[in-house]
Parts: C-alpha cells; sequence; structure tokens
C-alpha cells in the first residue's frame, strides 16, 4: 500500500518542519479524524499517521503544533469515499510508522493481507505469523492498538467461534464495516 506521487503538495510545505497535519472527514461510521506527515512518495503528499473514529480507545486528539489541511488528505479521503460507497476494496495508501513496536508493525502489516469481504481469527493470524497459542493475547493487544482503522483491516480479525471481539472502534462499528465488506 503505498503511493507513488512525488510533486510537492501542500502538505510537504506545511510540514517541512516535521510538523504533523490533521483534518477531519465525514463518513457512515462518524466523524474520522486523520493525521499524517508529508511524505514524496505517498499518494496525494500525505503518509497516514493515524485514522481514529469517535470514541475510539486510544485514538489520537489533536495536539498543539498540528496543522490543519484539509487539502492534504484529498487522495486518501477519495478512497475512503470510493470504499463507504463500495467501490473501493483495497486502499493505497503509504502509512507513516509513528509508534510501536517491531511485534506490532509486524502485526500490523499482517492485517493489510487480509482480503477484504473475509474474516480470519486470532488464532489463524497468530498462527500464519508463526506466534505460539499463548501470544494470541500479544497479538490481540497489538491488533488494538492499530492506529489507523478502517484502512488497515483491523476488524476483518473475529475471534475462533465467530463472535465479534475486540475492536477499539466499538463492536457496532466493526459490525457496520464487516457489513459493507459482505454487500
Amino acid at each position: 500500500m503505498t503511493g507513488h506521487t512525488t510533486a510537492e503538495t501542500p502538505a510537504a510545505r506545511t510540514t517541512a518542519d516535521g510538523a504533523l497535519v490533521h483534518t477531519t472527514v465525514e463518513s457512515p461510521l462518524g466523524e474520522l479524524l486523520l493525521v499524517g506527515r508529508a511524505s514524496d512518495t505517498a499518494t496525494g503528499g500525505t503518509a497516514l499517521v493515524s485514522l481514529s473514529v469517535p470514541g475510539q480507545k486510544g485514538g489520537a486528539v489533536v495536539q498543539d503544533g498540528w496543522v490543519r489541511d484539509d487539502t492534504a488528505f484529498t487522495a486518501i479521503t477519495r478512497q475512503l469515499d470510493a470504499y463507504f460507497a463500495g467501490a473501493l476494496t483495497e486502499f493505497d495508501i503509504e502509512y507513516a510508522e509513528e509508534a510501536g513496536t517491531d511485534f506490532q508493525r509486524k502485526v500490523w502489516h499482517a492485517l493489510d493481507s487480509v482480503p477484504y469481504g473475509t474474516t480470519t481469527t486470532y488464532g489463524r493470524l497468530a498462527a500464519r505469523l508463526g506466534l505460539s497459542r499463548v501470544a494470541v493475547r500479544a497479538l490481540g493487544a497489538a491488533i488494538g492498538r492499530n492506529p489507523v482503522l478502517v484502512v488497515r483491516p483491523c476488524h476483518r480479525v473475529i475471534g475462533a467461534d465467530g463472535s465479534l471481539t475486540g475492536y477499539a472502534g466499538g463492536l457496532d462499528r466493526k459490525r457496520r464495516l464487516l457489513d459493507l465488506e459482505s454487500a
């Protein structure tokens, strides 16, 4: 999921000092907070740092020093709109890995391989990563810290019995995303 735009963008100019940019966009899940950093390789010039939903456990909140720049997220917003309209099944978004341990990043990258319209279980994902059964809890905790909800599909991971479990954005939103993808 990497973009290929290299032209200078408003995001690249406003964040030359490394400041984060942000915007909010309306969605069927509520107002999304997008946070990014300028990137010469990202589609639209902005690498996504965080995508949070209202009331998200551990979600981002705007900080002093962040710059509001709605134009920095035009390409990402277009993709989100297409996804929510059922017209996009795979995002082309560069992530700026701002945080997370090596283990968390390994788990987050594994989430990207869960295809649209499908689900996997915590146990199957752990097995695919070569983790022991004991490590399933750590895998679940890493999934719960996914900084880019929706676009990195942690909502596609369910319990072994098919139940909806653990989604930082709330189980109602998880159900809505899975319903959208199964339509």
